[in-house]
């Protein structure tokens, strides 16, 4: 299984802190300032990464009023898949300055490609990796185009089954990519946190060979907290500067406050996950005093032999051990003791 993947000097995977990534996606809502100021927010957040959506409506879909290219329910109820890109893409012309941002801000940003001619403008940009998104999983042609950059790719799974997965896997691998991750994900905007079934992440990792993550469409945090207990080196929500925005993907996109804290949490999680330690740890040194322990209770004289009352396990931790004490019963003080005090095997003849 591969460990590690790593996107502009950053690796990724499970011995590493996870790797955020804010996605844009149309929140920019038409206005490149707006998409600066996600850039910008994103790196002040302490995301890793940010992503944009490489597409014009004329490479995603076809101009048709026809039902099969009319979207029915949800969000987008009643909108033709045309005229939803057109108002969601992100125009060509907004990339290098995005690319360019980023730079100045020194947080990563790379795109996901919809069509070869995508992978070309990025490439020309310098991304420093591509993914592949969920509805584009089984175009493997795109997938063998972006894996022949020799690119870390990112693959989202959502609605793909096991098949469908190793088909996309064997295409990147088969086309030169050699550093790989695939993303749990649950194609629903929003997604219930219940349709996740998170476990699955770690079946993938030991399936496929690969680093895993989340790409997280629920409406909070939690779901993508609990994916870094499982595994998940990765973890890529939609972010927005104002969830009343009105925008496509507006409604179900982290603000500022609660990417920050996604990456204050999963940061947290990942440290206290750690490894199999079962000795004492640097914040116990403290209290180990107050752990029980065998004390006198009475005054006893030398030559005493010590009875079940004149001992009791208690707090601090000074004497002897409890586990000792039916060890102590029976045995000969070598000298007087004082109540209070702690037992140990100095106060007897046949001291251990």
């Amino acid at each position: 299984m591969s460990e590690q993947i790593v996107i502009n000097g950053r690796a990724i995977g499970s011995n590493h802190p996870p790797y955020v990534i804010a996605e844009l996606s149309a929140n920019h809502n038409g206005n490149l300032e707006t998409a600066l100021r996600i850039v910008r927010g994103a790196a002040k957040a302490g995301a890793d990464a940010v992503k944009l959506q490489t597409y014009r409506p004329d490479t995603i879909t076809l101009k048709s009023d026809s039902e099969q290219f009319r979207i029915r329910g949800g969000l987008w109820d009643g909108r033709t898949l045309y005229d939803l890109y057109e108002e969601a893409h992100m125009p060509w012309e907004w990339h290098k300055s995005l690319f360019d941002e980023a730079s100045r801000l020194e947080i990563t940003i790379f795109s996901s490609p919809f069509d070869a001619t995508a992978v070309d403008l990025l490439e020309d940009l310098g991304a420093p990796a591509y993914k592949i998104a969920s509805f584009e999983a089984v175009d493997l042609p795109l997938i063998r185009y972006a894996a022949s950059t020799r690119k870390p790719l990112i693959i989202s799974t959502g609605m793909a089954d096991a098949e469908e997965i190793a088909e996309a896997t064997a295409a990147a691998r088969d086309s030169g990519c050699t550093q790989l991750a695939l993303l749990h994900c649950v194609s629903g905007y929003p997604a219930p946190a219940a349709d996740y079934n998170l476990r699955t992440m770690t079946d993938m990792a030991q399936r496929f060979g690969h680093v895993v993550g989340l790409s997280d469409h629920t409406l909070d945090n939690t779901t993508a907290i609990a994916s870094v207990a499982l595994g998940g080196a990765i973890i890529e929500k939609h972010f927005t500067l104002d969830r009343s925005g009105g925008g496509p993907d507006d409604s179900f996109s982290l603000e500022p406050a609660e990417l920050v804290a996604l990456c204050h949490s999963a940061k947290t999680v990942w440290e206290a996950l750690g490894k199999i330690d079962y000795g004492l740890k640097s914040s116990e040194v403290g209290n180990r005093q107050f752990r029980r322990s065998l004390y006198f209770v009475r005054d006893l004289p030398a030559g005493a032999v010590v009875g079940e009352g004149d001992v009791r396990s208690v707090r601090p931790g000074y004497g002897i051990a409890p586990k000792h004490f039916h060890g102590v019963l029976g045995r000969t003080l070598a000298r007087a003791v004082e109540a209070n005090t702690p037992c140990l095997w100095t106060a007897f003849d046949d001291e251990i």
